[in-house]
């Protein structure tokens, strides 16, 4: 490669990580001020609003995936992105400082997010609809986007409010408005350009295409959510930086591969899927478990989270390598 297109890509690195953390920076000030015009709590905007936004390269590869006709790359896209939400992120912005939980946190988000992802596996372990092959139907596609659907108006419904994160705001702006719109775009379009230009420069290196697959695709389309809920826990908003992770998680479960199921009359996926849905399920209720201890994920739970990640990326390269 030109040196001159190496040394511009690894540029291009370098202002999507600025894209990315400024972005996030007007994503956690506008939704936060907007959230308590409307009366609902950080927690609950990080649930939905932000977890959508940061969630949209997830969906982007996966519907584009389904589109292509590889329902593997449709499936693991988010199965991989969930577990390095859970392993990665939430573990690793533990580790910078420890993130205070909630009672509804752990037992109806937490919860509920295990239940989905068992609800998935079974989907997937079914086999009911191509003989000995895993396969998620158009129907179980429609059944995911409805409790989506559900649970999203019952946040906003119910509109709880964290009583630690009362925190005072200004008058709301159409400015705030412009800052969301920009913050959005400023995420989203960081995390692409990460996942581009890395993947050249990857490539030059001699990095092969699945290596690039499962590490730099995977961490540049979960930057979103990894600069969010940083910026969300400089900023005090514990509610918000780990309400986003959960509901990106949700978001990916129920919404993007809802909408994937929804396309085709069956995804069908190889039968490898297995042990990355245990593994995923495994992680959360280990998650859970560290956000009801104390009330709070501790830094050493948050290294701990990081280190299970790191393991599984070492069984999966020698296990594909």
């Amino acid at each position: 490669m030109n040196v001159t297109i190496l040394a511009f890509n690894i540029a291009l690195i370098i202002i999507s990580i600025g894209f990315l953390w400024k972005g996030s920076e007007w994503l956690v000030t506008s939704s936060s001020k907007l959230a308590h015009s409307w009366g609902v709590s950080d927690l609950v905007i990080g649930l939905t609003v932000i977890a959508i936004g940061t969630s949209a390269p997830e969906f982007a590869v996966t519907i584009s995936a389904v589109i292509k006709g590889n329902a593997d790359i449709s499936i693991s896209n988010v199965i991989g992105s969930n577990i390095f939400n859970l392993g990665f992120i939430l573990g690793g912005t533990a580790t910078v400082h420890a993130i205070t939980t909630s009672p509804k946190l752990v037992y109806r988000d937490g919860f509920f997010l295990i239940a989905v992802t068992c609800l998935l596996g079974f989907f997937l372990f079914d086999y009911h609809l191509e003989g000995s092959l895993m396969a998620l139907s158009r129907w179980e596609g429609i059944i995911l986007l409805v409790i989506l659907v559900a649970y999203m108006l019952h946040l906003f419904i119910k509109k709880e409010e964290l009583e630690e994160e009362e925190i005072p705001h200004g008058k709301v702006t159409f400015f705030d408005v412009i800052l969301l719109l920009l913050g959005f775009a400023g995420v989203v379009g960081g995390g692409h350009l990460l996942v581009d230009a890395s993947t050249i420069v990857a490539r030059e290196f001699g990095v092969s295409d699945w290596v690039i697959g499962v590490t730099i695709v995977a961490a540049g389309t979960s930057m979103p959510e990894f600069a969010t809920s940083i910026m969300a826990l400089i900023k005090g908003k514990h509610g918000m930086a780990i309400g986003n992770l959960i509901g990106s998680d949700l978001f990916n479960l129920l919404g993007v591969l809802g909408v994937a199921g929804v396309m085709k009359e069956s995804l069908v996926v190889s039968e490898e899927a297995q042990s990355s849905i245990i593994m995923l399920i495994l992680m959360m209720v280990l998650v859970v478990i560290f956000m009801r201890t104390s009330w709070k994920i501790t830094r050493w739970q948050g290294a701990t989270l990081v280190i299970i990640n790191l393991v599984r990326w070492f069984i999966d390269f020698t296990g594909k390598g």
